[in-house]
């Protein structure tokens, strides 16, 4: 590939290129901008024993742990944002015989993770677990002693994922997959899809009806075109208003 070459690709190709079994996958987003799509082509790729990482894991994660993607969950916080459980979550590990190992952080010491590779260091200090157990129930959380103050530091260890995928708004290497955040949102573009995080719960709490989800709106279909197929009438309910403020000059 030349230096100018575009780095558009398809959802397809770029699943394809760059997650494999086994990966340490990052699918970010806090409310916003969750890419969805991607997840979803994770699934159709059938990629498996993957350790999925992020700060606060949610239904897309419960999609794929549900369609047998992963392995284990690195994270700081699992839920229905103003729901509830998630279900397939839940049935991966409670019981005599869990299928999803899990090793969990504050939210903060997922960020300090993510600091620590992004920095290339070895760990991050902080004081996050004070007077908690975590560090009971996760043994990668170690302490050391500062050589400036003489106190003793939580640290946890730099978390440098095999591929991070991120549903951006303006980038350099780009997939252009229109509602590819659904049922999270894109600020100006379309909603948040609250109804459907309603529903999750009734679906995921029955293995049955989630499976029959997978098959129908991501197993079924060959791509987010075919996803928005199966949901008429959804972006005419969920795409934005428009709302314009003036531009911001970000020069100095």
């Amino acid at each position: 590939m030349t230096e100018n070459a575009s780095k558009v690709i398809s959802m397809q190709q770029a699943i394809a290129r760059h997650v494999h079994d086994g990966d340490t996958v990052v699918i970010e987003g806090f409310t916003h901008l969750i890419c969805f799509a991607a997840g979803h082509e994770i699934i159709r790729q059938r990629r498996r024993n993957l350790t999925l990482a992020r700060l606060t894991p949610d239904l897309i994660y419960d999609q794929m742990i549900a369609a047998g993607c992963a392995r284990k969950l690195i994270f700081s916080w699992a839920g229905n944002p103003g729901v509830g459980s998630l279900h397939a979550f839940r049935r991966a590990t409670e019981g005599s015989s869990p299928s999803l190992a899990l090793e969990e952080y504050s939210h903060f010491g997922m960020v300090a993770r993510f600091s620590a590779g992004a920095a290339r260091l070895p760990f991050w200090t902080l004081r996050d677990y004070a007077g908690t157990d975590l560090p009971l129930a996760n043994p990668e959380i170690k302490s050391v002693t500062c050589p400036y103050t003489g106190e003793r530091l939580a640290t946890v260890p730099a978390l440098n994922p095999d591929v991070t995928i991120i549903h951006a708004q303006r980038a350099a290497g780009v997939v252009v997959e229109p509602w590819g955040a659904h049922p999270s949102y894109a600020q100006g573009f379309y909603d948040r899809d609250n109804d459907f995080y309603v529903s999750w719960e009734r679906i995921s709490r029955d293995p049955a009806r989630l499976t029959a989800y997978l098959d129908e709106f991501v197993l079924g279909v060959p791509d987010r075109a075919g996803y928005l197929a199966r949901h008429p009438g959804l972006v005419a309910r969920l795409r934005a208003s428009q709302q314009v403020c003036a531009g911001v000059n970000y020069g100095f």
